[in-house]
């Protein structure tokens, strides 16, 4: 008998590790392009900054707090760190905090 495995729920590298995404508040310029890209995980707060949300919707307000990356939604992500005008976001690996996406990836 073999037994499927469930396909991840966030987003990951091509070496299948997990990915997380931050928000750098100090150059956030607050244009909201990553919640129209996607706002499952990005969202405006009433001082016009953007900022995460948990996997139960709650903001994230925190200096640096970080949220897992949907699978679904990981190319939604990665277009918001290609496209924000702060570069204020970035994508890294959950398990060695290097950027793969953002202002200070490689």
């Amino acid at each position: 008998m073999t037994v499927q495995q469930e396909a991840p729920t966030e987003g990951v590298t091509e070496n299948g590790e997990p990915l997380e995404v931050w928000i750098d508040q100090d150059l956030c310029t607050g244009d909201g392009i990553c919640a129209q890209y996607a706002p499952d995980v990005f969202e405006l707060d009433i001082d016009g900054l953007a900022y995460v949300k948990s996997p139960d919707d709650e903001l994230l307000q925190a200096p640096g707090a970080t949220t897992r990356v949907p699978l679904p939604l990981l190319r939604d992500v990665v277009d918001s760190a290609k496209e924000c005008p702060g570069d204020c976001i970035h994508v890294r690996r959950v398990t060695d905090r290097v950027e793969v996406y953002g202002p200070d990836a490689a």
